[in-house]
């Protein structure tokens, strides 16, 4: 498979499957044998991940694992999975590259088995795929997936994710209307999303009356970015706004305070993670950022689904693993409502409503965008190495 590397699970009563390894089934659950001849557990509905297990990128699919093993806990137990039968994942390892999620997309359009798809992680290795799943009937459910073109490539793709036509504008408001930023200068992944996200940013910033100082793309792969702060710093900005991921985000913020830059620094929600402050160090303290999930969100279903991550993993949950809980609730609750088909559940998605979200509240489509209607963020400030929600007072040098 091109590399791809297959990790699956679900509740723990549900068959599990590795690479390399005979199937281990619970006890009574019957086999049948797949059109490619792989046993399969009769009495499970599965559906297929692409996402990152290995890679720069592999924190964000741990956490998905976890999001979605805790939400099989309550669907697969108190909620009796669907119709009496487990609901299920098979993860496949993409390694969040473009080349792996097109081979791995082949694969789960080939498997009748699979129902729907999801993931990718990152926009741009999900677009990659986008055009297989649409061919073959398969959702592609990119939960994580915010550029604003994803949707558009058919009617079986689909976004439980905030778009950064909506995000950009929203982190401008942050950065310019309240952090007071007048000058800021933007640094970016020189991909398809970090470019776009960039460009909505310097559009958002500009409305608000704000001109960028400098916007600089680099590499996915690129670890050293003292040329490039040192270019950025010669445009005299007063801020730096970072559309990167927790690991760049992190190399970013350290080497700007080893250089002696002390600008206030905002970022994009993506940076959210626990390993962004590891990797940052004292380096991450006073960078701002949002998101659509916050654990000391008082909402009983953020505090319930708190509550038991912390129990099972004994750590606090970021919004990827929300993220993914959520995506793992919706799929069960459209697969419940309108059936176990391909079909079913593309139509269902454009029908369902009123799903419990831990990101939205109450989730529910719009069925032209294809997108979840109605989403928010909350303001977040890195104090003291801990993600804390923002005071609301101007950023300062």
């Amino acid at each position: 498979m091109g590399g791809t590397r297959r990790a699956a699970s679900g509740h723990r009563d549900s068959g599990r499957f590795r690479l390399g390894r005979r199937p281990l089934l619970a006890a009574g659950v019957a086999l049948a044998i797949g059109w490619n001849g792989r046993a399969r557990a009769a009495g499970v509905i599965r559906v297929g991940v692409s996402g990152p297990l290995t890679g720069p990128q592999a924190q964000y699919g741990r956490q998905w694992k976890r999001g979605f093993d805790l939400a099989l806990d309550l669907i697969n137990g108190p909620e009796g999975g669907i119709h009496g039968k487990k609901l299920a994942y098979e993860f496949e390892d993409s390694q969040n590259d473009p080349r792996q999620a097109v081979a791995i997309a082949q694969k789960f359009v080939s498997d009748p088995s699979i129902i729907a798809e999801l993931g990718d992680f990152s926009s741009t290795t999900s677009m990659a795929a986008s055009p297989i799943y649409q061919r073959g009937k398969l959702v592609q459910l990119g939960f994580t997936n915010s550029h604003p073109k994803f949707t558009d490539g058919g009617d079986y793709i689909w976004s439980p994710s905030l778009s950064q036509a909506e995000e950009q504008p929203q982190l401008a408001d942050l950065a310019i209307g309240r952090l007071g930023f007048r000058r800021p200068a933007v640094l970016h992944l020189n991909t398809d999303w970090g470019t776009q996200a960039a460009a909505l940013f310097v559009k958002a910033a500009k409305a608000r009356g704000v001109a960028v100082a400098a916007s600089e793309g680099y590499l996915p792969d690129e670890r050293d970015f003292r040329s490039i702060l040192t270019r950025v710093m010669q445009a005299k900005p007063d801020s730096l706004v970072l559309e990167s991921y927790y690991s760049d985000g992190a190399l970013i913020v350290r080497q700007a305070r080893e250089a002696g830059i002390t600008l206030p620094i905002a970022a994009v929600g993506s940076i959210y993670s626990p390993e962004f402050i590891k990797l940052g160090g004292k380096a991450a303290n006073g960078v701002y950022t949002e998101s659509e999930f916050f654990p000391d969100d008082p909402r009983p279903e953020v505090q319930a689904f708190v509550k038991a991550y912390e129990a099972k993993y004994h750590e606090t949950p970021d919004a990827f693993a929300a993220f993914a809980y959520d995506a793992m609730i919706l799929t069960a609750a459209v697969l419940r409502q309108y059936g176990t088909t391909r079909t079913d559940f593309q139509e269902g998605l454009g029908k369902i409503s009123n799903v419990p979200s831990v990101i939205f509240g109450r989730l529910h489509f719009d069925p032209k965008t294809r997108r979840v209607a109605g989403a928010k963020v909350t303001d977040i400030e890195v104090v003291n190495g801990k993600f804390t929600l923002y005071d609301g007072k101007p950023a300062h040098s």
